[in-house]
């Protein structure tokens, strides 16, 4: 891994940020958790890439309020298609 975000996915829609933020605390300090409302996906930020490492190995896969998240790196965001904007 390069960077200290995680994707989180395929959570359930009652998830709080607090609840992830307990979740992930385990593994290392947490900076930011940001939950897309009605997507079912968060992303969290740990404050190093080896506590985000740690992290990942430990829950990606896990069930967590009966679904089975993925965690992974984050992305980068895609530039945005500007075809469309006049």
């Amino acid at each position: 891994m390069q960077g200290n975000k995680l994707y989180v996915g395929n959570l359930n829609y009652s998830v709080s940020e607090d609840e992830l933020k307990d979740l992930f605390t385990a593994h290392g300090e947490v900076k930011s958790v940001r939950i897309i409302e009605g997507k079912g996906f968060a992303f969290v930020e740990m404050s190093s890439t080896e506590e985000a490492e740690k992290a990942k190995e430990a829950l990606n896969n896990a069930d967590f309020k009966g679904r089975t998240m993925k965690v992974d790196e984050a992305k980068p965001p895609r530039p945005r298609n500007d075809r469309y904007r006049r």
